[in-house]
């Protein structure tokens, strides 16, 4: 999709800079990759104990250590 945005230049320098991300278009992808990831994360961990009949998962047990 093509599309005209008007960016800030000192937040796309700095954008590069830290992700050593040189080409526009790729930044911006890794932006929106990243913004994804980080709402869909907040929102998994808003829904953390929502259900009310949803029984705990087992755990698995530990390895047992051998005595040398």
């Amino acid at each position: 999709m093509r599309t005209t945005l008007n960016l800030n230049d000192d937040l796309m320098r700095e954008a590069a800079r830290l992700t050593r991300i040189g080409e526009k278009t790729a930044l911006i992808h890794a932006g929106l990759e990243a913004l994804i990831a980080r709402e869909s994360a907040r929102r998994l961990a808003a829904l953390g104990g929502t259900e009310p009949l949803l029984e705990p998962a087992p755990r698995a047990r530990g390895r047992k250590r051998l005595r040398p």
